[in-house]
């Protein structure tokens, strides 16, 4: 099984659409985002936890993951935490959306790998430069 990872910045020939994994537990939360990243011109597909998250990043190649802390069997953190120990997805470029808004909290998501963090509820128009610079491209 092929599990190259498509590194930021990087596209395999002919391929000009990212393949984007948002991990949330709310539905709502889960079709916003999806409905901004295919007007994006993103593939997107959906985990409603960790572990869904883990068994889908192992199985389909993502240029970026958009990650809830506060998930129910495994929350945010312990799913970076586990993407971060796999080579094929430790430079994967992690989006951490949370409600919670502290300088702690923060900096927790950071140290289990996150790449950049935003507070919900996040506007779309934010959701949108975020992902377009992770992914080092312009905005449509």
């Amino acid at each position: 099984m092929n599990m190259e990872f498509m590194p930021h910045g990087r596209w395999p020939a002919g391929q000009e659409r990212a393949r984007i994994l948002i991990v949330d537990d709310s539905n709502l939360v889960r079709l916003y985002y999806r409905h901004l990243l295919e007007r994006e011109g993103h593939d997107v597909e959906e985990a409603i936890n960790g572990i869904e998250g883990l068994e889908k990043v192992f199985r389909m190649r993502f240029s970026l993951c958009i990650v809830d802390v506060n998930m129910p069997m495994m929350d945010g953190h312990r799913f970076l935490l586990a993407l971060r120990e796999e080579a094929m997805t430790r430079g994967m470029p992690a989006l951490v959306t949370t409600t919670q808004a502290g300088e702690e909290d923060r900096r927790a998501a950071l140290a289990a790998g996150a790449t950049a963090y935003l507070v919900k509820p996040v506007r779309g128009d934010l959701l949108a430069l975020q992902v377009a610079a992770l992914l080092g491209r312009a905005l449509r």
